[in-house]
């Protein structure tokens, strides 16, 4: 090597990492691009004999974390994305072109159904919104130029289970693409690919990272599908960053103790929240699966209560705009994760002023639900 001044040095001070052993967790590979040896070994990339050339294209900690929800779906191939909204557009992207429609539930995430009805309309795509609960309002809905037929399997906030057989029935009849987001239940609770879906999507800042502390995405499915959507991610520069992909990877590693336990407190805490005559109703479904119903109890206030003076009253239980940490957190939909909806789209799947979604912790179960119903009398 030839002589180097320090100026030189100090740029070029990488440690070689030959022959350092074998790390027990994956490593950060935190860098922009990789090194090629020659211009042949440049070209080995694109013949498929190099597995990385930049991270915006591929990185092994975002392929890791795409490859391992997939394989908890049953799913042959998955991506990682920066959020769960770029995974579903990536999913979405990979069957729909300007020009077809999409049919998707009424009952959506306010963030997707304001991607569909809003930013994927401006790309020429049409689509209509309409219950999912009625196979009928389904089958009507279809359109010579229908592609893809798009739901969750849980859904947000009043966790209606979805009828994943009549759904995937439906699409073999009109030779369409079903695409489900399971962020509410996780791999862990449902694996509609498994059930014949085509492609499944999380938002794996959620349940998937589980600690408030990443913001990523994730959509699995088959090879053909992921490729494509894959391309949108590549195309469009929604890749997630390494160090992202490996907290979620990180925290995907106890997915199963988390959810499992969040599923048995938020099951216990609805059992008591229905014992009050200050709720008027609790959402929490019993037939989500064997492993568990979820981590999510959406109520509705009964009207005598004053909705300010409730939240101001919950102490150590956070507001958020969002979901699925090890703390109990509350959200209220009307004014975060459905604001962005017209009254009458939320008066149509029933979100008024009094509801508000509850994301169990890991906490103990009764200082849960004493906090919660102290908050309630406090505000009567």
């Amino acid at each position: 090597m030839t002589e180097q001044s320090f100026n030189t040095k100090i740029v070029h001070n990488n440690i070689s990492q030959q022959n350092v052993g074998q790390s027990k967790s994956t490593p950060i590979y935190q860098t922009s691009a990789f090194t090629f040896k020659d211009l042949d070994h440049v070209e080995s990339y694109y013949a498929g004999d190099v597995p990385y050339l930049y991270t915006r294209e591929n990185n092994p900690n975002t392929n890791e974390l795409g490859q391992a929800v997939a394989q908890l779906e049953g799913a042959p191939a998955g991506v990682a994305s920066s959020s769960g909204i770029s995974a579903i557009m990536a999913g979405i992207f990979s069957v729909v072109e300007a020009g077809d429609h999409i049919v998707a539930a009424e009952d959506l995430y306010g963030g997707t159904q304001q991607l569909i009805t809003k930013q994927l309309s401006s790309f020429g795509i049409d689509y209509t919104i309409v219950d999912f609960s009625s196979e009928d309002a389904i089958k009507q809905a279809i359109q010579p130029n229908t592609k893809l037929l798009y739901t969750e399997s849980v859904t947000n906030p009043f966790l209606r289970v979805e009828n994943i057989e009549q759904l995937v029935n439906i699409a073999k009849e009109h030779n369409l693409k079903t695409m489900v987001d399971n962020t509410f239940a996780t791999p862990y609770l449902l694996q509609p690919y498994t059930q014949g879906v085509d492609l499944v999507a999380h938002s794996a800042t959620k349940y998937i990272g589980g600690h408030s502390d990443v913001t990523s995405g994730v959509v699995v499915g088959h090879e053909e599908l992921i490729s494509k959507a894959n391309q949108k991610v590549v195309g469009l520069g929604t890749n997630l960053s390494p160090f992202e992909a490996w907290l979620t990877q990180r925290g995907l590693k106890t997915l199963a103790l988390r959810m499992k336990q969040q599923s048995e407190n938020a099951n216990a805490v609805a059992g008591q929240l229905q014992q009050s005559e200050d709720i008027k109703q609790v959402y929490y479904p019993q037939n989500v699966s064997e492993n568990g119903h979820g981590a999510i109890v959406t109520i509705e206030l009964a009207h005598h209560v004053n909705v300010d003076t409730f939240f101001k009253s919950l102490d150590w239980i956070k507001i958020v705009p969002t979901l699925a940490g090890v703390e109990t957190t509350v959200s209220y939909p009307i004014a975060t994760s459905h604001r962005a909806l017209t009254d009458e789209e939320r008066q149509t799947v029933g979100i008024n002023e009094y509801v508000v979604r509850i994301s169990i912790g890991i906490e103990e179960v009764q200082d849960i639900t004493n906090q919660l119903l102290i908050a309630v009398q406090t505000a009567k």
